[in-house]
C-alpha cells in the first residue's frame, strides 16, 4: 500500500473537493461561483499532493505552455464570470496538459470488473489498442 503524508492525504481531499464542485457546478447550469471553488481547490490540491515546486514545473515546462495558457485562462474566465466559456477553455487545456496519462488510465480501467469489460468489447479495444499503439510509435493522435 501506498503512504500518504500528512500533507498528501490533504491534497486528496482537496482535489476530491474540487472535482465534485467543477462537477455539481456543470450539473447545475455551469453555477459561477461552485465552479470557481472547484477550479481553487483542485489546483490547491493537486499542489499539496505532488508539491508546489513539482507543480510549478509540470504546469510551465516549455513544451505545455499552450495547455497551461487554456487551462489557467479557462479558471481565470470563469473567476471573471464567463462559466461556459472557461470550462471550454480548461476541459482543452486539461486533455492537453494530461493527455500523457490517459494510455495509463485505460490500462487501469480496463483491470476494472465492469468497466474493463465495456473497454474490451471488439470495436472499442481495437480502437483504443491502434491510439495507444500510435502514440507508443511517436505519431500524432488526433
Amino acid at each position: 500500500m501506498i503512504s500518504l503524508t500528512d500533507s498528501q492525504k490533504i491534497g486528496m481531499g482537496l482535489t476530491g473537493f474540487g472535482v465534485f464542485f467543477l462537477f455539481f457546478g456543470m450539473v447545475l447550469f455551469f453555477d459561477k461561483a461552485l465552479l470557481a471553488i472547484g477550479n481553487i481547490l483542485f489546483v490547491t490540491g493537486l499542489s499539496f499532493v505532488i508539491g508546489l515546486e513539482r507543480t510549478i514545473r509540470f504546469f510551465f515546462q516549455k513544451h505545455k505552455m499552450k495547455a497551461t495558457g487554456f487551462f489557467l485562462g479557462g479558471i481565470f474566465v470563469v473567476l471573471l464570470g464567463w462559466p461556459v466559456v472557461g470550462m471550454v477553455l480548461e476541459i482543452y487545456g486539461f486533455f492537453l496538459l494530461f493527455r500523457g496519462f490517459f494510455p495509463v488510465v485505460i490500462g487501469f480501467i480496463r483491470r476494472v470488473p465492469i468497466l474493463g469489460s465495456i473497454l474490451n468489447l471488439p470495436g472499442l479495444s481495437s480502437k483504443l489498442d491502434r491510439k495507444q499503439k500510435m502514440e507508443r510509435d511517436g505519431h500524432k493522435v488526433a
